[in-house]
């Protein structure tokens, strides 16, 4: 019995020796990947593409506005058959536009997952090697905390930033100060 006992007290001892050790850490990912100067490239790949399919939807556009209103000033004198055949044009020209349109949403949204893809990959991996270089346990994402006691936990947050050559002082406000900035300059050109 005595024997069972000390078996009992050193697997306790033990398994509390063993909580005290594990180490567990958190990262905002969100925060990381959107900082990566990789996304910047992303971001302006995204741009460059998105303002190419809306030049091609205007152009688009104004075809159907002219088609439109060359039948809202001539059909008075058409025929019945030549209103049928311009109406169905208007309709042919407002299908493409709706079909192109659709079209474009979903190559960009492909193009959006391409490209991010690999950025998520990296800063995955960048975690991963803090994580198993500090003897993490686990790494958690700081948006998913409801509470954090960021004395028991590990942030990998800056360790990564430098990893991943994100520039001192660089925030998300940031961020977004900057892409509101560039966004005003586009729309006063």
């Amino acid at each position: 019995m005595k024997k069972m006992l000390m078996i009992a007290a050193i697997a306790l001892v033990s398994v509390a020796a063993m909580a005290q050790e594990t180490k567990f850490a958190y990262v905002d990912f969100n925060e990381i990947v959107m900082l990566m100067p990789e996304m910047d490239e992303a971001r302006a790949t995204l741009e460059e593409n998105s303002k190419t399919n809306e030049e091609i939807l205007m152009a688009m556009y104004e075809e159907y506005q002219t088609k439109m209103q060359q039948y809202e000033q001539k059909s008075a004198t058409w025929t019945q058959s030549v209103k049928e055949i311009k109406e169905k044009e208007i309709m042919d020209i407002q299908a493409r536009l709706e079909q192109t349109q659709q079209s474009l949403q979903q190559e960009i949204q492909q193009l959006q997952q391409s490209l991010q893809a690999p950025i998520v990959e990296k800063a995955n991996k960048v975690i991963n090697d803090l994580a198993k270089a500090k003897g993490v346990a686990a790494v958690f994402e700081k948006a998913s905390f409801l509470y954090v006691d960021e004395a028991q936990l590990i942030d990998l947050t800056p360790e990564a930033r430098v990893a991943l050559n994100i520039p001192e002082g660089r925030t998300l406000e940031t961020l977004q100060a900057e892409m509101m900035a560039k966004a005003q300059a586009a729309q006063q050109q």
